[in-house]
């Protein structure tokens, strides 16, 4: 079974995690919904969601994946958590999958991680992924490599589906979407 992790910051957005989180388990994925604080993490619209452990809780080599969610202030609290570095290093060394989406492909061009790769983002923070990445694509979900970034909440169901694709193939991928009849 393929394990997944997804960190939650305070102020992350709701849509892009809450959309991975509920696709990959529809398709059977382990997924580990990891706070940067213990109790519950106040999203950027204010709802308020229990994370399953803390990143104190995690070693990075049990994930095939991370995959960070967008929003802010999420991403800067993301971007400045050393557990994420970490985790992210960890990930890229064996070649496993890292995917962000809306302004977090930001933290992935701060590390490093988008040179010489093509990548995606919000508007807002464009220029800041350009700045680390070979190109910026218009695609709403662009796979580089073991490295996978989308535009913003609106694009999080494709998001979510490149996802199972990845870990789960396209058979497992029509068979949760037969159930949720998200345009792909």
């Amino acid at each position: 079974m393929k394990k997944v992790l997804v960190p939650l910051a305070p102020g992350f957005e709701e849509i892009e995690a809450i959309t991975v989180i509920d696709i990959l388990r529809r398709a059977a994925v382990d997924v580990v919904v990891a706070g940067t604080q213990p109790g519950p993490i106040e999203a950027s619209h204010k709802t308020r969601h229990i994370p399953d452990c803390t990143l104190d809780d995690v070693r990075a080599e049990d994930f095939d994946m991370i995959v960070l969610p967008g929003g802010q202030p999420g991403t800067n609290n993301l971007h400045h958590d050393p557990r994420i570095k970490q985790i992210i290093g960890a990930l890229q060394a064996k070649n496993r999958w890292i995917a962000a989406i809306c302004a977090a492909p930001s933290i992935l061009s701060a590390y490093g991680i988008l040179k010489g790769r093509s990548a995606t983002s919000h508007p807002s923070v464009r220029a800041e992924v350009a700045a680390g990445a070979k190109e910026i694509s218009d695609q709403r979900v662009v796979i580089d490599g073991p490295i996978v970034t989308s535009q913003a909440a609106g694009t999080a169901m494709e998001f979510a589906f490149a996802l199972v694709e990845i870990l789960c193939g396209t058979d497992k991928a029509a068979e949760v979407n037969r159930g949720v009849l998200a345009r792909l």
